[in-house]
This record gives C-alpha cells, sequence and structure tokens, in this order.
C-alpha cells in the first residue's frame, strides 16, 4: 500500500522553512523546487521513467511497479545548508514586527469602539438612589438650547415694535401694545432659550413639585393644588417668526437665543450680536437685572472645583442645573438673607429633610429679611425659618472659600471664626439692573440706584422705553425710586406698552411685592419698606387658616397676587377701594382706640400689619400673614394723612376677624 509519509514530512518541512524565512544557498534551491519535487514523487510511482525526463513511458501491464522502499530518498532537513543569518535573530525581529502589528491592531479596535459609542446616543438608565456624596461638575442640559430661528436671516430687518428681553416686563408691554393696536407686529429679541415665563415660582412652588416629569414641562403646582404652567402662554400663541411682517391680523414673534449688543436710539437701530441690524419704530428696554459678584467669591473662582460648586438662581438654565447637583449634595450653603436666600432656604429644607440633608444660610444681617423688617418681626421670621430645618447664621459673613483635595468639599471660613464644610454653595446677595447697553447708546445710568434714567412716561429717549428692574424712575411721592419685584415689571411693562401706542401716561403705580417662606410663612408689601426706617406694627393671635396654603385652599388668592400676569389689571387699581373703606380711613384719623394688641408680646406675631412712617406719615406697609388686602393699604398711601391712632388703621384690615 502506497505509503505518504514522506511526502507528509517533505511539505511539512517545506513550510517551516517558509514560515521562519530560511534563506538557502541557491545551488540548494532545485532539490526542494515544485517541479522537482513533482519529478521524484511522480518516479516514486513509476509514472515518469528514472533515465528519460523529456516524456512519460508507460510501463507494461507485466512490469511491477517497484516498492517505495527502492525509490530515490530526497534531502532532509537535517542535510539542507545552514543559512546566511542565525536562525533566532530572524525569529525574534519576525516576533517584534508581529507584536506591534499586533497592539497597534488592539489600539485602533478600542479607538474604534469609543468613536461609534461616542457618535450613536444610547439610552440612560435611571440613576440609582445615591448613597455617598458624588459631585458632578459638569452641567447637564435638560433641555437644548436652540436659537429661534436657527438662520437669522429670518428674522425682520424692520419692525414696527421692538421688545429687548424676553421677561415679564417685555411680555406685559406686549398685551398693552396689542390691546391698543389689535393688528401691532411685535418682535421680541431674548439671548434666553425660553419663551416669556414668571419667575417667583423658580425659588418656591417649583421645588415642591414631586413629579419630575412635570418639572421638566415647567408646570408647578400652586399651594391650593391647582396646576400651572411658568409660561405665559403656549408656543402656539406666537406667530412664526417669518410670517410676522406678512400677517395682516399682527402678532409678536420671539427670536430666541439672540442678544442685542449695542442700540442706536438716534437712527432707531439695534445690532445683535451676530452682526445683523433691525430697524425699529417704538422700542422697548426690558434687560432686567442680573446677580450681584461676591469677591470672596470672585476670586476663588479661579480654582475650577470651586467655579463648578458656586451657583445662582436667575433663569430657568440655573434651577436645573441647581435642582440635578442638589439632589447628590449632602450640605448646602446659601449665602443671603432677603427674599430669594429665605424662599428658597426653606424650599431646599423641606424637601432635603427626607435624606437629612443640611441647609446652611448665612446673612450679614441680624435676622432673615433684615433689612426690611423690623428687628422683632425679623427675629422671629429667622426663628421660623429654623424650625423648617434650617441652619440659619445671622451676622455671618464669609471670609474664605477654598477646595479640599481630601474630603472633596468647599471649606467655607465666616467671620465668627467658624467653618462651614459644604457641596455647593448658592449665591442669593441680590442683583444689579443690566444697564450694558448704556454706553455706546449714550443713555444716562443713576450712580446711586443704578438703571436708566426715565421720565415719568417711562423713556429714556425719544421712542426708546425702559421697564422692569432696569428702570429708574421717578416717583412723584417719594422721589427717585428703582424697583425690583414682579409686580412692578408687569405695571411698568403695561405701561410702556401704553405710551408706545401714544397714550402718553405717567407711572405713578405703587407697586406690591409678596414673599412666601413655604406653605406657613407669607406677606405682602407696597410702598416704602425699609427696616431703617420707624415702624407700628399692629399684631394678632394667628388662626390655623391664617398660612399662604390655607387662605389659597379657600379663596385662590394666587390667582389675585397674580392677575395683572394673565388678564392685565387696569391701571387705576384705586377704584377697588369702596366708598366705605374710604370713608373708615378718613375717619381712623381722628379716632384713638388702645384696646388693639401691640408688637410686645412675640405669640401675637402670627398675622398683623406693620406701617412704616416717614414725617408722621405712612409711607409703607406689610401684610403679615394677611391676604387680600392689598388695596386698602395702596389706598391708605393715597391718602397721605396724618393718623393719630394707627390701630384703628390697623382695624381696616379685619385681623381680629374670627
Amino acid at each position: 500500500m502506497l505509503s505518504f509519509k514522506p511526502l507528509y514530512s517533505i511539505i511539512s518541512n517545506l513550510n517551516r522553512a517558509k514560515t521562519h524565512r530560511y534563506v538557502l544557498n541557491k545551488r540548494f534551491m532545485g532539490v526542494f523546487s515544485p517541479r522537482n519535487l513533482r519529478e521524484h514523487y511522480i518516479n516514486c510511482k513509476r509514472y515518469y521513467s528514472s533515465e528519460d525526463k523529456k516524456g512519460p513511458q508507460i510501463p507494461p501491464k507485466s512490469e511491477k511497479i517497484k516498492p517505495l522502499e527502492e525509490c530515490h530518498t530526497p534531502n532532509l532537513m537535517s542535510m539542507d545548508p545552514k543559512p546566511e543569518k542565525p536562525f533566532q535573530e530572524e525569529y525574534d525581529k519576525l516576533k517584534k514586527r508581529n507584536m506591534r502589528i499586533f497592539y497597534l491592531g488592539v489600539v485602533t479596535f478600542i479607538v474604534s469602539v469609543a468613536a461609534t459609542y461616542a457618535t450613536f446616543p444610547t439610552e440612560k438608565k435611571p440613576k440609582p438612589k445615591v448613597k455617598s456624596v458624588t459631585h458632578h461638575p459638569k452641567r447637564k442640559d435638560k433641555r437644548p438650547i436652540p436659537r429661534n430661528p436657527e438662520l437669522p436671516n429670518d428674522i425682520p430687518r424692520k419692525v414696527p415694535y421692538l421688545l429687548i428681553g424676553g421677561g415679564t416686563a417685555s411680555f406685559s408691554a406686549f398685551r398693552a401694545i396689542k390691546s391698543s393696536d389689535p393688528r401691532a407686529q411685535v418682535l421680541m429679541i431674548t439671548d434666553e432659550p425660553y419663551l416669556p415665563y414668571m419667575r417667583p415660582p423658580l425659588s418656591k412652588e417649583m421645588w415642591f413639585n414631586a413629579d419630575q416629569e412635570k418639572v421638566e414641562k415647567l408646570i408647578f403646582k400652586q399651594w391650593n393644588g391647582t396646576e400651572r404652567s411658568l409660561l405665559y402662554e403656549p408656543e402656539e400663541f406666537y406667530t412664526p417668526i417669518k410670517e410676522l411682517v406678512h400677517n395682516e391680523k399682527g402678532g409678536i414673534s420671539v427670536a430666541s437665543g439672540y442678544k442685542v449688543v449695542e442700540i442706536d436710539p438716534y437712527c432707531h437701530k439695534v445690532k445683535l450680536e451676530n452682526g445683523l441690524e433691525i430697524e425699529y419704530d417704538k422700542a422697548l428696554l426690558a434687560t432686567g437685572a442680573r446677580a450681584k459678584s461676591i469677591p470672596v467669591f470672585d476670586s476663588a473662582k479661579t480654582d475650577t472645583h470651586i467655579r463648578n460648586r458656586v451657583k445662582e438662581l436667575r433663569n430657568i438654565y440655573d434651577f436645573e442645573d441647581l435642582q440635578e447637583s442638589f439632589k447628590q449634595s449632602l450640605r448646602v450653603a446659601i449665602i443671603g438673607g432677603g427674599f430669594l436666600g429665605s424662599e428658597l432656604a426653606c424650599a431646599l429644607a423641606r424637601i432635603g429633610c427626607y435624606d437629612k440633608k443640611v441647609v446652611y444660610q448665612v446673612f450679614k444681617e441680624s435676622g432673615n429679611l433684615g433689612k426690611i423688617l423690623p428687628e422683632y418681626l425679623s427675629r422671629w421670621t429667622t426663628d421660623k425659618v429654623t424650625a423648617e430645618g434650617v441652619d440659619v447664621k445671622p451676622n455671618a459673613e464669609v471670609i474664605s472659600c477654598s477646595y479640599n483635595h481630601k474630603d472633596k468639599m468647599l471649606h467655607l471660613i465666616l467671620n465668627t471664626g467658624e467653618t462651614l464644610k459644604v457641596d455647593q454653595v448658592i449665591l442669593c446677595t441680590g442683583v444689579a439692573p443690566d444697564t450694558n447697553l448704556a454706553i455706546k447708546a449714550g443713555l444716562e445710568i443713576d450712580p446711586d440706584l443704578g438703571g436708566y434714567l426715565v421720565n415719568s412716561e417711562l423713556q429714556a429717549r425719544s421712542d426708546l422705553y425702559v421697564a422692569g428692574d432696569a428702570a429708574c424712575f421717578y416717583d412723584p411721592k417719594f422721589g427717585r425710586r428703582r424697583i425690583e419685584h414682579h409686580d412692578h415689571a408687569v405695571v411698568t411693562g403695561r405701561l410702556a406698552g401704553e405710551n408706545m401706542t401714544g397714550a402718553h401716561k405717567p407711572y405713578i403705580h405703587q407697586s406690591m411685592f409678596w414673599s412666601d417662606l413655604g406653605p406657613d410663612i407669607g406677606f405682602e408689601a407696597i410702598g416704602l419698606v425699609d427696616s431703617k426706617l420707624p415702624t407700628v406694627g399692629v399684631f394678632a393671635k394667628a388662626k390655623t387658616t391664617d398660612t399662604p396654603k390655607a387662605h389659597i385652599t379657600e379663596t385662590d388668592s394666587e390667582a389675585v397676587r397674580t392677575r395683572v400676569e394673565v388678564h392685565q389689571a387696569p391701571p387705576s387699581c384705586d377704584a377697588s377701594i369702596d366708598k366705605t373703606e374710604r370713608r373708615d380711613i378718613e375717619v381712623s384719623s381722628k379716632t384713638e382706640r388702645h384696646d388693639l394688641p401691640t408688637t410686645e408680646n412675640p405669640d401675637d406675631f402670627g398675622k398683623g400689619v406693620v406701617f412704616y412712617m416717614r414725617n408722621d406719615k405712612i409711607v409703607g406697609v406689610v401684610l403679615w400673614n394677611v391676604f387680600n388686602r392689598i388695596q386698602t393699604a395702596r389706598q391708605i398711601l393715597k391718602e397721605d394723612k396724618t393718623y393719630d391712632d394707627l390701630n384703628e388703621v390697623a382695624k381696616l384690615f379685619n385681623i381680629h376677624q374670627d
């Protein structure tokens, strides 16, 4: 039987020589050439003649085939000549080259996988509950920040009415313009990516909504449980910007994500940051205000770890960023004891108590709202804020801020010597008017109060008006003023819009403001409210119904507080005071009563009225847990009288009714 074992051995040796690049001398190449190998194999089978190599000779049938042992034995590998170069040297070189190729292939594979993962987004799984503090310095966008329109060329080059700013004052002005001119074409330009929205709920109600899906849709619950959108109007309310100038019925279009960098009040033009110029017939500046800076934190922000942990709360984006970071923090410090700082501290303490979060509030004053309330009421308010779970640090100031790499926390050193270790800091130390357009436009800025100087009709220049936080106006009763409250933005925006359509009305309205420190403490105020002024307070024992939450649930007074946002109440707000109340106010200036409680008993601070005096006249009123009586307070200020007994005046607010 024919055996192929020698042939298999020959082929294996050939493959080995080829794999290791075995170099043979030229004189031995013929031994293992394919052609001679084939002839050798055929000779063994007696297919070719061993003597004549010119052609095949078929052996006769009678002739026996030689056995394999008699065939010519080929050269063995052991008989091959030695290579010109050592085998190990060539093998090491080949091995190194192959390893380099292998490593290069691994790196290429890893890079390809990473690029593919980054290109195609994957579904994010919900994060597990955080048990330890893990700070993520990179801010996460809850929603995209697009420009609308995407192409700047779609913005009209000329409009009859131009509103610069996308806040409450601008939207209030649009409604007034539309009321006077139903076919008005109004263009609003804002550097924020959102449609016009209200800001007060960002520090209060938005934090108490447990439905995260609704929070992302900018829906909040009022104290009475009813839901409301943060946006004044849905997207369908606005006119597409491409159709604005061609729409015969007019409307309002919002160019969001664009910033006005220059304004020329003489040529009636504005320039956007991309160089686009827009002409206007009438324009409104409602640029609002920006957060004040604190030198201690400004210098510390050069450190990235500190910069990513010091936050503000001015808009929706700040709220989303703050909400996300608060979930992953155990200790938070709020700097500031005013409206925003106190409201936010109460909100965070209440929702953070379930996870045992610590909320500090640090401020210079002796108590919460110390610049507004008299000292006794400010201290009483601080006790209530502490009861909400806030660790209040009055009469304190941050003198140093540093990042500790060991515990990965911010270390705040106070002037009292105490050190606070926190995960993040929230600055609530007030705002400054945004007047960046004033210099190039040649507009006057009040050196003391800040803001654009305007006349009684809110004009800064011909056909150029200012409203909201940025307006420094003249009050016939109290002199030059600048106010940073929501109601002021609504009323000045409305008045500016009316004057832009030719009304020529002066601003004589006394705007009000309100604040809720959680669902149990709330107040409304009007006029000059300053703790430096002498005050007279009249208080009564509070009932369970004397809270913002209880009162709103019964009367829906939240709608009354914000009715100007939706229905635009007429400027003559004093019309709501009936003749009986008007007569009672006049009589109270001549009558005296001494049987009403005073401010001596701290237990009586549950609800009451605080009068702020100047030259023996009432110039401001705070209604403490007394609601829906602001029109009465407005009428008292308008009367401008000297009262002998303020207890009788307090009687008008029904604080003793059962």
